[in-house]
């Protein structure tokens, strides 16, 4: 057996406790191994600030050179973020013949398939368990265990920031912003949240999602994104008066010939297991034709829970390195002269239920001349809430629609939007519900 080391670069959060994994449980290392995982070097750009672990100095470097010169070094984690310099690291690891480990989710979004190439041209490996839902084995479920299912559907709730933003505008009330706040003082959020609560970091982990479900690369690029920043307290409470739970979903479904690719705020029935997610947590739930629906539920996020998957990727690389095997599973779980080219579905075709917040004058004819609208668009109106208190000066007037598409409803709300009884843009949330057209709202 070959002892394997490995270099860290990037010794923040998540590095702290991939560290403290390795010191702490080093015993259960050597007994999973039969060698001990040896921490060689540890990068990063800040050698003075204090650390939530300690090490020996000798350990640090500020020369990230050192790590990748390394013919020792095995494996090289990067855990320094961003995209252009991770990248470049990451490349440089691959073309010395070093594995490599990463929790980059936007950087896989964006260069995962040169990535993943480039290391099938070294022999090598990239592990990036932690890339999705921190500390939830959702790859290796994904890539071998459900490897055996066509997947039909992943819900997914993959960005723990926003869930708790919406959680909290659902239990306690408060607007986005003060959730926001809130968000930021318990370490939830960013001080620039703009990934997070635009909906970009969930789509970079759907991104990814998707390549592994349906065996094709990944194309970022092709999924439509919506955040969370419209939303209002009224609408969580609309939600729920009829039936519903708003969570930032990300959605992709398979027809037969095409995929869906969409991250947008959802309304899902009360009853539906992912409604009850609360938090900072993250859930996905998944449909395989064998399987049928299961649910992957934890923590997204944070030093230990992503410095887990971190581990178990050392771990699983290290087998590998010990027994001289690389690529023993293909990245994406397909190889790449297997991959699929599945076509994305355009969101215009999409068809599904609609949520409408229109803000109106209160006059008499304003509901006549929306519903006037929307029949001529086909779109049909399964229930209607007229608010008499305004906001903001105008009266809410609310609609639940049976299922209509996407482009007639686009068409229908720029008409409807331009009225002079309409005062701001309307509100516009999808309606995931396949029970809606047969029961009775």
């Amino acid at each position: 057996m070959k002892t394997v080391q490995v270099g860290l670069v990037g010794f923040g959060t998540v590095g702290s406790g991939v560290v403290r994994l390795l010191t702490e449980h080093e015993d259960r290392f050597r007994r999973r191994l039969g060698e001990p995982l040896i921490l060689k070097k540890v990068a990063d750009i800040d050698l003075a600030r204090p650390r939530l672990v300690s090490l020996a100095p000798e350990l640090f470097t500020d020369k990230v050179q050192e790590i990748l010169a390394d013919p020792e070094i095995d494996v090289v984690i990067e855990l320094i973020g961003g995209v252009t310099e991770a990248y470049d690291l990451i490349m440089a690891a691959l073309a010395r013949g070093k594995h490599v480990v990463t929790a980059n989710k936007a950087l896989l979004a964006l260069h995962g398939n040169e990535i993943f190439q480039a290391a099938s041209r070294a022999g090598v490996e990239v592990g990036f368990e932690a890339s999705v839902c921190g500390g939830i084995p959702l790859i290796l479920t994904l890539r071998q265990g459900l490897a055996a299912n066509s997947i039909q559907e992943i819900f997914g709730i993959l960005n723990g920031t926003s869930n708790y933003i919406l959680s909290k505008m659902s239990m306690a009330g408060a607007s986005f912003q003060q959730a926001l706040v809130e968000a930021q003082a318990q370490g939830y959020a960013e001080a620039d949240p703009t990934l997070d609560v635009e909906g970009i970091d969930a789509a970079h982990k759907l991104a990814i999602l998707m390549a592994l479900a349906y065996g094709t690369q990944i194309n970022f690029g092709a999924i439509h994104v919506e955040g969370i920043t419209r939303l209002e307290p009224i609408d969580i409470q609309l939600a729920r008066e009829f039936g519903y739970q708003i969570k930032l979903l990300a959605i992709t479904r398979d027809d037969g010939q095409r995929v869906e690719a969409r991250v947008h705020p959802t309304m899902l029935p009360l009853d539906h297991i992912m409604a009850s997610v609360q938090g900072a947590f993250n859930a996905v739930y998944i449909t395989g034709d064998a399987v049928g629906p299961i649910l992957l539920y934890g923590q997204g996020a944070g030093m230990m829970p992503t410095a887990s998957a971190v581990a178990a990727d050392l771990i699983d690389l290290a087998y590998n390195i010990s027994h001289g095997v690389a690529g023993r599973v293909p990245p994406l779980g397909v190889n790449f002269a297997d991959q699929s080219r599945r076509p994305i579905k355009p969101l215009e075709e999409i068809v599904t239920n609609y949520y409408f917040r229109f803000a109106a004058v209160d006059r008499p004819g304003v509901l006549s001349a929306i519903s006037g609208i929307l029949a001529r668009f086909e779109i049909s109106i399964a229930a209607v809430i007229q608010k008499g208190r305004e906001i903001r000066g105008s009266v809410p007037v609310v609609m639940i629609t049976h299922e209509a598409k996407e482009s007639h409803v686009q068409q229908a709300l720029a008409e409807i939007d331009r009225l002079a009884v309409i005062t701001e843009k309307t509100i516009v949330i999808r309606i995931e519900d396949p029970n809606l057209d047969a029961a009775q709202i």
